[in-house]
């Protein structure tokens, strides 16, 4: 078992993958309902299942899967002898088969035992395909799984997790709408930047992050105003891909401990509860990673060097929040119907999330969380008269 990928990338590469499957003769497929049908993946699977003796496949997996959905697709394979498993999807759908990977092991370990924080030791072999440009997850140790009785998520993390193989096929994310584009987007820039300025950032993750943010800013909106540019499309993969492999060297902190408690317990889909969070907690932290921002703003296609570090690191932040607003994805809960009553509860669930609050760059009290969640009720904050 590696703990290390082997990538291959490029527009056509997955025409001829048949020396990826030497050897193996039972493979387990995980996809969802709106990828399954994709002529590519469909070419893909009859490759696979020309070359080996069983295929299974499971294509339903969810949007924000949790841990019931995960139990019920284990009771449904054969995982006797599966000595490859094949993710295909966006990240609910690698996290899962991540997941797969470890649980259908001969003596593997439970999945209540993983989700208590027991460390597994060996996995099937994997091998994982992003469809969206966003998640990373192809190249981190995590998997993400919702916990629907405490109303948030849990992280699974482990090195045994990273994949044996991954492959970044550009052809297969034109078939993304483009809110999908928009959100996961912003889900890369929001791994990329957090990890760089996170308390546990070093030179390695620095490294991925700041190759991974020039990357972003000069291809993100240019798949979505060219679709069919796959030279852009391959760009933002590897982007969300460096995002990934910074969250396996650092870790992200303020933007997704506090959009947690928002997929959790309303379902708003990660890249949109990231997106709605970005500008404020960027905002909030700024002061302690002035430095960092003014690095990060300088690989703006249109940066003005001119300006000061201090001045640079506002302007990034500016340049967030006319992003989300460019790419037409909501900018406060009230867009979404959600009532800043919620408050009190949202503020304790995101203080919960220790594993990422401690990778904030500053301290980060009960007081600043809701403040930062009160940015995302700006109507009903002027009608009370609360200063923005």
């Amino acid at each position: 078992m590696n703990i290390n990928s082997s990538l291959l990338s490029g527009y056509q590469t997955l025409n001829d993958i048949g020396y990826l499957l030497c050897g193996k003769r039972n493979v387990l497929l995980v996809t969802d309902k709106n990828i399954v049908g994709i002529p590519a993946v469909q070419a893909l699977i009859r490759q696979i299942a020309s070359k080996v003796a069983l295929l299974q496949i499971v294509d339903n997996v969810p949007p924000e899967p949790t841990h019931h959905d995960v139990a019920s697709t284990l009771a449904s394979v054969q995982t006797q002898d599966i000595d490859l498993v094949v993710g295909v999807g966006g990240g609910s759908v690698l996290d899962v088969a991540k997941l797969l990977s470890v649980l259908c092991k001969q003596g593997a370990l439970s999945l209540d035992a993983l989700l208590a924080g027991e460390k597994p030791l060996h996995r099937t072999a994997s091998l994982l395909i992003p469809t969206t440009a966003g998640t990373g997850s192809e190249a981190t140790p995590n998997a993400i799984l919702a916990i629907p009785e405490k109303q948030t998520k849990i992280g699974i993390i482990s090195p045994v997790m990273i994949p044996d193989y991954v492959i970044l096929a550009p052809e297969l994310t034109t078939s993304m709408p483009a809110h999908i584009a928009s959100s996961t987007g912003i889900d890369a820039l929001c791994h990329l930047i957090e990890c760089f300025t996170a308390t546990i950032a070093n030179p390695v993750s620095d490294n991925y992050a700041l190759i991974g943010l020039k990357k972003l800013f000069t291809s993100l909106e240019t798949t979505l105003n060219e679709p069919e540019n796959l030279a852009a499309r391959l760009d933002m993969l590897w982007a969300s891909y460096y995002g990934g492999a910074a969250i396996a060297h650092s870790g992200t902190h303020l933007v997704h401990a506090m959009s947690y408690p928002l997929g959790g317990k309303y379902h708003i889909p990660h890249g949109v509860a990231n997106a709605i969070l970005l500008a404020p907690c960027m905002a909030f932290v700024r002061p302690a990673a002035v430095t960092k921002f003014a690095q990060a703003y300088d690989l703006l296609p249109d940066a003005n060097r001119q300006l000061d570090q201090q001045q640079k690191s506002l302007a990034l932040v500016e340049y967030f929040s006319a992003l989300v607003k460019r790419l037409k994805l909501p900018a406060s809960l009230e867009e979404l119907g959600i009532g800043s009553d919620h408050l009190p509860s949202l503020v304790n669930a995101a203080l919960d999330v220790q594993r990422l609050m401690k990778n904030v760059p500053m301290p980060v009290s009960a007081e600043d969380v809701r403040n930062v969640y009160l940015t995302l009720f700006p109507k009903e904050n002027i009608t009370r008269g609360i200063a923005k």
